[in-house]
Formats: C-alpha cells, sequence, structure tokens
C-alpha cells in the first residue's frame, strides 16, 4: 500500500490514526518556509513539515517533489486559511485580502493539482479540502473570509466530479466552530469551555472515517461542530 500524505496544521500533528492504519502514514504541516521532519516513532509516523505563507507557483514543484519521495500519497488534506481581516468592505485592505485568497483558496487548488497529478497515473487517493461556516455562509464585515472559504469549496465540488470517476475521493470539511488547540493558544476558543470547541482528535477521526469510506458510499461533504453550537 501506498504510504499516505496528510497537509494539516500543527494541532492535528499524528492525529490520523497512524497506530492502527496498516500503512506508515507522512504528516505534512503548514508553518514556516522550510521542510522539517516531524517523525513520531511511537506510531511508526514519517512525516515532514510542509510550509509557505501563502503558497506561492513554486509551491506546486515543492509538494510534487515531497510526496514523490514517499511515493504516489494515497490522501492529501489542506486546512489552511487566512482570514484577510475583519471590517466593513470599505476598510478593509485590499493587500490583505489578497493573501487571504491565497491562502485559503489558491493554496488549495495547488496543493490539490499537485496530488492529483500523483494520484491520476497511481489510480485512486483521497483529497480532503477544509472549509469554514462561512464556507456556505457570508457573515457581515467577513467579505475576505467568505471569498476564500467559498470559493474552496467550489473547488472541491468541481474536484469531486471531475476525479471520482477517477477513483480520487474528494470531500469538503465544513468545521463550524472554534478548535481546542493543543497549546491553548486560542483564547477565544478556550473561553467556550470543553464543551464549546472541536477536539482535534476527533476531527481527525471523521476525516480519517471519511478516507475509509467504501467507494460504493462516498461522501462529498460533511460539517462538524460541538454538540453545543447553535446553527
Amino acid at each position: 500500500m501506498a504510504p499516505s500524505l496528510l497537509h494539516v496544521p500543527r494541532a492535528l500533528r499524528g492525529r490520523y490514526g497512524a497506530c492502527n492504519d496498516d500503512s506508515p502514514v507522512q504528516v505534512g504541516l503548514r508553518g514556516r518556509v522550510d521542510l522539517e521532519p516531524c517523525d513520531d516513532v511511537r506510531c511508526g509516523v514519517r512525516g515532514f513539515e510542509l510550509v509557505g505563507d501563502p503558497f506561492p507557483p513554486g509551491s506546486t514543484v515543492e509538494v510534487a517533489v515531497v510526496t514523490g519521495d514517499f511515493g504516489a500519497p494515497n490522501i492529501v488534506v489542506y486546512n489552511a486559511s487566512n482570514r484577510g481581516g475583519r471590517g466593513p468592505i470599505t476598510e478593509l485592505d485590499p493587500d490583505a485580502v489578497r493573501n487571504a485568497l491565497m491562502i485559503s483558496c489558491y493554496g488549495g487548488f495547488l496543493v490539490a493539482q499537485a496530488a492529483a497529478k500523483q494520484m491520476v497515473p497511481a489510480g485512486g487517493g483521497t483529497i480532503l479540502l477544509t472549509g469554514a461556516s462561512a464556507s456556505v455562509k457570508g457573515y457581515p464585515n467577513s467579505s475576505s473570509f467568505a471569498m476564500g472559504k467559498f470559493g474552496l469549496r467550489g473547488l472541491a465540488q468541481s474536484l469531486a466530479r471531475e476525479l471520482q470517476p477517477k477513483n480520487i475521493h474528494v470531500a469538503h470539511f465544513v468545521i463550524d466552530g472554534g478548535i481546542a488547540l493543543l497549546d491553548g493558544a486560542d483564547k477565544r476558543a478556550a473561553s467556550r469551555g470543553p464543551d464549546g470547541t472541536l477536539d482535534p482528535d476527533a476531527i481527525a477521526q471523521s476525516y480519517l472515517q471519511i478516507h475509509r469510506q467504501h467507494r460504493s458510499a462516498w461522501t462529498w461533504e460533511i460539517e462538524l461542530r460541538p454538540w453545543v453550537e447553535k446553527f
């Protein structure tokens, strides 16, 4: 079985069930502008930290080189996003908005393209793209974030229809709520208490479940939220 490539944020490192999987998992994490090993010998996880903020066109090559070293990936997850500022459209910084679109949407295209170029010849794979409640609902004073997330959802929907006949499972995740980060960096999320945020382990488990779905019953979109979250 080909190794897995997971492109995930630092909060989800080592949380994709590698200990119970039949194949080693390559974990790609987004952060600084370089590649760093993030092996977890306890679970047999081999991985790297894939970075770039925002993703320039050259990142496509970087992703291809890394996955080529590991073998064709059977799963790629894109989580990166950027709000680009919050406020009335008359006050938003155009450069910040462009940067947000590059990260939230265009970066997802680059990673999905690099993954598809290897998955199509390999005969299958999974591409999972992470959205937010802003993917399906544009909130006031949040036009920059809505544009990026709407675009990423459109990409996922289009790719699902294009790549599913090629045995490539593409799914979009609507993460509706704050995430309980491991380092507690998100103070607003932490203030909601244990029931008010999404647990990273639970999120990762849901991603892995979608990846392992039988192809006779694939999901293209799923919403995840705390049980106390209003929607």
